[in-house]
């Protein structure tokens, strides 16, 4: 057998092999080919490289990003060049905490972030069932370590120092079952623990996954304002899958490389409140109405698609645990210091008249830097109508989890 082997690692990140500061217009995975004999042995177990080269066919990242990777990666590599290969030496240095770690959506998402190369320990949190989780993921040979906290006792431990706390926890949708049906299980869920992430790692970005979103991340903000720790810049709902899908959707439909196709998705996320902005598609798409009508429908309603197609078995675990990994990388890439992050995420914002609002944001090292207005200006009027007509649900969502926590006792 040759010395010399091909590995493709895919992570969704420029700055996951140390590169800093890249230039990514989308947030999207790439892929690194090594061909090579000696340098990347510590890391992964993957040979290392005389070349280097950059795949994008399959991958999180648009092909302008892999061309700043280029430009970041070679002088980098060519530095430490020793005559044999260039040698990329990753930056594993945050801490990610996975609270809900053994459920459906946990279990694939903490392996997925346990594949990013800028984590360094990976703590999974769940009420039963972890540990084994846990030590099947400490088998895998990437840098992070994996820990395993289990309880109400264990969560402080858990939490301690962590950057990046990730929420899946809760109950999955099942046949018949609306997102509002969730409700009282979720939303108890989601104040336990925001509670336990406001008294232990106050600072960390707050990715919150479980449903209702609309109305879990409003129940997050009031649990973190009455712990006086509220920094809206941190606190964010997934509503990454709502992009994915659409991506996937409008390439599919078009005909179209799916690398190179972005959908904003503005709004909530349940039904009428996901608005793909179909106008606002890059590169420019033209689509017939009746195209339009067809694929906002499919996005506002994937979710019920994959819970009639696993009969009861489950919920969209799968995708969902690939978009939430895909914005754990983003917040990752952010916090060490890429300048050009952007993703779609359901955070406190002033767009409209609601309190939260699901749109494009840049992200930075202290969270949200900014919103990005221009997705709202020029939509058509069919898009004008959608977004009119989903603000009331979103509105009473959003007061719904406002009210559940403000009508519980301040503890003492």
């Amino acid at each position: 057998m040759a010395a010399t082997s091909a590995t493709t690692f895919s992570v969704g990140s420029a700055t996951s092999l140390g590169c800093k500061g890249s230039s990514v217009s989308q947030s999207k995975a790439f892929g690194v080919k090594f061909n090579s004999k000696n340098n990347l042995r510590s890391f992964s177990g993957l040979k290392a490289a005389t070349t280097v080269s950059y795949e994008s066919e399959s991958s999180f990242l648009g092909k302008e990003s892999v061309a700043v990777l280029k430009q970041s990666i070679t002088p980098k590599a060519q530095k430490e060049n020793k005559g044999y290969g260039y040698f990329v030496q990753p930056q594993a240095s945050y801490k990610v905490a996975v609270l809900g770690a053994s459920g459906g959506i946990g279990q694939p998402l903490s392996l997925l972030v346990k594949m990013s190369p800028l984590v360094s320990e990976l703590n999974l949190y769940d009420i039963a069932n972890v540990k084994g989780v846990a030590a099947d993921l400490s088998h895998c040979n990437t840098p992070s370590k994996v820990s395993d906290f289990t309880g109400a006792s264990e969560l402080a431990n858990c939490l301690k120092g962590v950057n990046v706390v990730v929420i899946p926890a809760g109950v999955p949708r099942k046949p018949g079952m609306t997102r509002d049906d969730l409700f009282n299980i979720n939303a108890n869920i989601v104040k336990t623990l925001v509670e336990a992430v406001a008294d232990n790692c106050p600072d960390a970005f707050i990715h919150i996954i479980s449903n209702p979103v609309n109305s879990t991340v409003p129940i997050a903000a009031e649990v973190l304002k009455r712990k006086g720790v509220y920094d809206p810049k941190k606190l964010f709902g997934v509503t990454t899958l709502d992009v994915v899908r659409a991506n996937t959707f409008v390439a599919q439909k078009k005909n179209l490389r799916l690398i190179d196709i972005d959908v904003p998705v503005v709004g909530g996320h349940a039904g009428i409140t996901i608005l793909p902005l179909l106008s606002k598609t890059k590169p420019s798409t033209a689509f017939t109405d009746e195209e339009i009508q067809e694929l906002t429908a499919r996005i506002q309603n994937a979710g019920t698609e994959v819970v009639e197609a696993k009969a009861g078995a489950g919920s969209a675990t799968l995708s969902m645990a690939y978009a939430a990994a895909r914005f754990v990388e983003s917040s990752l890439r952010a916090l060490d210091g890429d300048s050009d992050v952007y993703e779609c995420a359901f955070v406190q914002s002033d767009q409209t008249e609601l309190p939260f609002f699901a749109s494009r944001v840049k992200l930075g090292k202290n969270g949200v830097e900014a919103l990005i207005s221009s997705d709202l200006q020029g939509l058509t009027e069919y898009e004008q109508k959608a977004l009119d007509a989903l603000k009331p649900e979103l509105k009473a969502s959003i007061e719904k989890g406002i009210r559940f926590v403000q009508k519980e006792p301040v503890a003492a």
